[in-house]
Parts: structure tokens; sequence; C-alpha cells
């Protein structure tokens, strides 16, 4: 691991974290009287002062509801929001802004997908494939929906280091199968799978995939032609934008052979009492109601942010961190790291014995240090390692090797409060 990830910063451009970190004015924050070291960015991102200076421009100058309104600032919101729209056309390298629809958020998407694609498509029967490894808002879904239409869920199974048996995989996927639901990133390992060789797989065998990016985009370019993703999901609060705003992609014929999911303004072309209603063309067919439009807005900010910092050199400068931390922590005796895979983003995941995870998380807070403890909306995959907890410490861009040092000199002082 450390070897992988030293090699990739040697190649990648150099990142400058000071220059980075002077963006996030939270960072300077200091916590219980110590600076504040945030290592839950797994969770959620923080957000540099261009985006925040978003909602302070758009409340205060053109504030207004888009699409339908002829006045100024109705046009100049609608051209922000549609803007942001291309940009993750961009950003995600889809072939058509159609393709690109928002919602809430990841867990909002997968919903989407499943209570349209799934509702018109799957039927007892049928089957989808879904990992252990998957974070809760892509098992929910499809739990839901297969208790009420009768199809079946079965389960990629996953080593011991947290990597996914791909043997296995080929053997699940039959002629039933009709999607496989897959993240591309483990928002609890760290695991980064590898979805374009799964989707080629899915595909031969005639299935769909879709992929939940929450947590590849903020680590790594997401190109969705390459890895031929069906459907790909991610959020805007973990790639350094707002909470609130999240997108799905979708393949234009697969959208527009999907019935809308929810009904209101915007999504319509007409409405009749008489003749019924007919519906918008992609991507408004699926966003019903005013939509979250600041956000939005913001959400392009971020990716302007991002690409301007550069994918590259944020994923070389985490996996730094990573190793640092991982070599660190692993000199702790007692603690075991869960989730050891060859190919991870920056989440460190680790149990501590004779400690409760929880405890610790209090108790290093109040040293100035934000980590994460839980089973972080992984159950199954907590389940499979004997543990109810984690730890998880979580790197993002702005994060440094100072403050992976005082992390671990935290965390072994907590260590000897709690045992």
């Amino acid at each position: 691991m450390t070897d992988l990830a030293t090699s990739s910063e040697l190649e990648a451009p150099s990142l400058d974290v000071a220059a980075v970190r002077a963006d996030f004015p939270i960072l300077a924050r200091r916590v219980h009287g110590r600076p504040l070291v945030y290592l839950d960015n797994a969770a959620t991102s923080q957000t540099p002062r261009q985006v925040i200076a978003t909602f302070d421009d758009y409340y205060g100058r053109y504030n207004a509801n888009i699409h339908r309104g002829l006045h100024t600032l109705a046009d100049e919101a609608t051209a922000a929001f549609e803007g942001t729209r291309e940009s993750v056309r961009g950003f995600l390298n889809a072939a058509d802004s159609r393709e690109i629809i928002f919602t809430r958020g990841t867990t909002e998407a997968i919903n989407l997908v499943a209570n349209s694609w799934g509702r018109a498509n799957l039927r007892a029967g049928d089957e989808v494939l879904i990992s252990r490894l998957e974070h809760h808002s892509n098992i929910v879904p499809w739990q839901l929906l297969a208790a009420e239409l009768g199809f079946t869920i079965r389960v990629i199974p996953v080593d011991e280091r947290g990597v996914l048996d791909m043997a296995a995989y080929r053997e699940l996927l039959g002629e039933r199968t009709k999607l496989v639901a897959v993240n591309h990133v483990s928002n609890a390992f760290g695991t980064i799978n590898p979805v374009r060789e799964m989707a080629a797989i899915a595909h031969a065998r005639g299935a769909l995939i879709l992929v939940d990016g929450a947590q590849a985009t903020p680590h790594q370019a997401v190109d969705v032609r390459d890895i031929d993703a069906d459907f790909y999901a991610f959020s805007g609060h973990k790639v350094y934008g707002p909470t609130g705003v999240g997108v799905l992609y979708g393949k234009a014929a697969l959208l527009e052979a999907m019935p809308p999911w929810q009904g209101g303004g915007e999504m319509i072309r007409t409405v009749s009492f008489e003749a019924g209603t007919t519906f918008a063309e992609i991507p408004h067919k699926f966003e019903a109601g005013t939509p979250a439009i600041a956000e939005v807005i913001a959400l392009g900010e971020a990716l302007k942010w991002v690409a301007g910092v550069g994918l590259g050199a944020i994923g070389a400068w985490e996996g730094r961190l990573l190793a640092h931390a991982t070599a660190a922590v692993s000199r702790i005796d007692g603690l075991r790291i869960l989730g050891t895979a060859p190919d991870k983003a920056g989440v460190l995941s680790f149990v501590v014995d004779g400690a409760h995870a929880q405890d610790i998380g209090l108790l290093i807070d109040q040293l100035g240090v934000a980590i994460r403890t839980g089973h972080h909306c992984a159950q199954p995959l907590l389940a499979q390692f004997g543990v109810d907890a984690t730890c998880r410490a979580s790197f993002a861009a702005y994060n440094t090797l100072e403050e992976i040092d005082v992390f671990v000199e935290a965390l072994e002082r907590v260590i000897g409060m709690v045992r």
C-alpha cells in the first residue's frame, strides 16, 4: 500500500497544500482550545471560500426561480444553473448534458433509479447484484423494491482485505441478472473497485451497471464513458461542494425510456384533466419542482475549484497522507486496520483492542481531532469482520502530514486513557 501511494505521488503533479488550505476558512477554527484537525472527509468535505461566496452572490444579486421566468434575474439564475449541468457533464465526460440529472445526493439518485428504472424493468425471478462493500443507500432501496416486486438480491463477497471477489462476481452473474449496483470506492474501507472491468462483464451478460461514485469523485478523475457506466451517482458535499445536492448520470437512451419518479412542476409538458399529462424531455422529466438552485450553482463552483487544483495532484497527495497514517498507526499495539486493499482511496478504518470506537471518537475530539466512529452505514460489511463499529480517519486535499502526526499522537494518548 505504501509503495503504491509513493509511486503515484512521484508520477503526479505536486500540490501546494498551504495554498489549498488558505481557501478553507473553517480550518482556522480551534476546537476545545486546539487547532482543528479535520479527518472526517468521507462523511463531508469542507467547503472553499469560493463556493461559500456563491451563496452570497446568488441570494444577493440574482435570486429567482429558474426556467420559466422571462425577467433578467430568472434568465441569470437559469444560465448559472444550466451552466453547472454542463460543468458536471465535463467533470464526468458524459456525452450529453441531458444525461445529467440533479438530485439531493447519491441516496436520492439511487432511489430514482430503483423507483423508475427498477419498477419498469424488474420482475419476480430477476436478480440484482450488489456487493458487501455497499453503503446502506445502495442496499436498502433494492431491498424495499425486492420486497414489493419479488426479485432476488445476490451479494458479491469480499475477502479479508476488503477486496471484491471477482471470481465470485463472474459466477453470480447469470441470465437472470438485470442490474449490478456497486460502489466505485468503499466509504468504510476505501477499497477502489474495478468498475470498468465489472461493467464490461455485466454488459457481456446482458445486465446494466449502476455505480455509486460518492467516494470516488473527490479523489480521482471519473470518465463515465470509459467505465461504460449505465448510471453513475455522486454527492456535492463530498467533493468540496454544498450539502443537499447531487447528480445522477444516466445514458440518454435509458433515461428517455424511464418513467418519471416524482410529479409536479417543471417535469411536465402538458397537464389536462381530460387528456392526462405528458412529460418534459430529459433531464427535466426527473427534476420535479423548484430545485436547490443556489446549491447546484455552488456545486459548479466546487467542481471548478477541484479542476483548478487537479484531481491527479489531490489523489497523489492523499495517497501520501494515507501511507504516512497507515505506517504510523500500524505501530500502535492492539490496533487493527480493516480494509487493506492494495488499491485504496484516502480512508483508514481501524479498531483497538479493549477500546470502543465511540469512546475513542469522543475523547479524541477533546484534543481537536475530528474522526468518524460507528458503522458508517455499512453494517453488512462490518459484520463480516466481526465488529459493529470502527474508527475512520479520511483525508482530503487540505490535510497535512503534520496533522496526521497530531492525530496519531492524540490517538495514542486516548488509547492510554480508555484501556
